[in-house]
């Protein structure tokens, strides 16, 4: 087996497992957030449970394409123009989302575990919203010339239609500026650095005089969020950096270097996608209080929801 069918296999039976989980996990995550007053009225809770959306459309117009393309041999993007220029846009979109939530919300516990008050006093849903908006708004604006400028081009490799842009211009932006630094490098130092700063808050959070419930849903939020830094940094650095490698090398003539670095590639995909699918079962590995979250809300909310729907049913009609 060639390196190029090796790496097709690992992209396809690890995107489906990806995919399969991701999502998954993704639906429990809004189920927990969305039910748990805690989490409602805090703002770190209200960026987990909107990144967890954007986190399964990320799979969905990302990773599922991929498995297709590779799985079935059907590649929509070079069928259909419309859905070549709509999934692309999406597929940024919901990444850079998921990014900036991940800074926020990280941000967010690092001033909510701080021992300046008016710094605490940032922390609140009201002036989430309004980040989550603007941020938002700026990411739709900067991807509007994506759908203008994609086009169906034929790659002078593969005799293949590819959906691409032909401006130079833009192909260096979106392959340096966006995917090495702007959903790269940047969002991984922000998240990093703050990360830090915030758990060395809460090792410190004990000899505060902190009401019992603030300071452990505080110790929870951070470590989740923290659990998370990490894992996009380990599998976010090494995407980005050979995403901009394969750019520079897609004019070598080696094809044995080609198809190494292809591999790489197509292994580097599934290690960043991770991240994506993953969010849940950190969670559940890294906070206990969230294990019993999980099983109070599935097992005791949403089953005897189930069982009080089912029981009239049940009932026998008197004669």
């Amino acid at each position: 087996m060639s390196l190029v069918s090796l790496g097709e296999q690992i992209t396809i039976y690890g995107g489906c497992i990806l995919i399969v989980f991701g999502v998954i996990g993704g639906i429990f995550n809004v189920i927990i957030l969305l039910s748990l007053k805690t989490f409602r009225q805090c703002p770190s809770g209200f960026y987990l449970t909107l990144m967890s959306f954007v986190n399964i459309g990320e799979l969905l117009f990302g990773l599922l394409s991929r498995v297709i393309i590779f799985g079935f041999e059907v590649d929509w993007n070079a069928t259909s123009i419309v859905f070549c220029k709509f999934r692309l846009t999406c597929f940024l979109l919901c990444a850079l989302i998921s990014y900036t939530c991940l800074c926020l919300a990280i941000i967010d516990q690092y001033l909510a575990t701080s021992t300046r008050p008016h710094w605490q006093q940032w922390c609140n849903n009201k002036i989430a919203y309004r980040l989550i908006l603007l941020f938002t708004f700026i990411w739709i604006v900067h991807l509007i010339p994506y759908p203008i400028m994609l086009q169906h081009v034929i790659s002078p490799t593969t005799n293949k239609v590819t959906c691409t842009s032909t401006n130079p211009s833009m192909v260096i932006y979106r392959n340096y500026y966006v995917g090495l630094f702007l959903a790269g490098y940047i969002p991984d130092i922000i998240t990093l650095v703050f990360g830090i700063l915030a758990y060395r808050n809460i090792r410190q959070i004990g000899y505060r005089t902190i009401p019992l419930v603030r300071r452990e849903l505080d110790k929870q939020l951070t470590v989740m969020v923290f659990a998370q830094v990490i894992i996009n940094f380990l599998t976010n650095v090494p995407f980005s950096t050979l995403f901009a490698t394969t750019f520079v090398t897609t004019n070598s003539k080696d094809i044995f270097a080609l198809n190494v670095i292809q591999f790489i590639y197509n292994v580097s995909i599934i290690i960043f996608y991770t991240y994506f699918s993953s969010s849940f079962y950190i969670y559940m590995c890294v906070s206990e209080r969230f294990r019993r979250q999980f099983i109070h809300v599935i097992y005791q909310i949403y089953s005897q929801r189930w069982r009080q729907e089912l029981k009239p049913n049940n009932q026998i009609a008197p004669y």
